[in-house]
């Protein structure tokens, strides 16, 4: 399985207009060759170079199979069209919250992940609950890093 960006290259640097000093939308992914018995796709995007540790940015599940895109700039609801349901990120927001490092450059991990199953749980739900209801259901992931740092 491979996932890419349509907007930057892996570990490359993230445009400022998917971050604080841009207009801070989420950028467009795409990905191809998934395992045929796919049910859905969960993302997740994260910044271990924060601070604090692992910054959650992203938390966004059951994509449906026959997808193969996150269009740009997706709606910070819960629940979207599709059964598409997002989670919180570190800020405690649901949706997307853009890239904003206080300092240096930062790696930000965009993981996808092919389940063979749909995860029977709310919007709203953390990272760590993502990553539990996935556990035994993985068929295959990937992921790619965008870089930022603010100028």
């Amino acid at each position: 399985m491979e996932l890419y960006c349509l907007s930057f290259a892996h570990n490359e640097m993230i445009p400022s207009k998917y971050t604080c000093d841009g207009e801070g939308i989420s950028p467009p992914l795409k990905w191809e060759g998934v395992p045929p018995e796919t049910k859905s796709f969960a993302l997740i995007m994260d910044d271990p170079d924060a601070p604090s540790g692992d910054f959650v940015h992203w938390v966004i599940f059951n994509i449906p199979s026959e997808s193969d895109i996150l269009k740009e700039d997706m709606d910070k609801t819960g629940d979207l069209p599709g059964g598409i349901k997002q989670g919180k990120n570190s800020s405690g927001r649901i949706g997307y919250i853009s890239p904003c490092p206080p300092s240096g450059t930062h790696r930000y991990f965009f993981k996808l992940y092919a389940l063979d199953l749909e995860i029977n749980l709310q919007a709203g739900i953390s990272k760590q609950d993502l990553l539990n209801a996935m556990q035994g259901h993985i068929l295959d992931s990937t992921e790619m890093i965008g870089l930022y740092q603010r100028k």
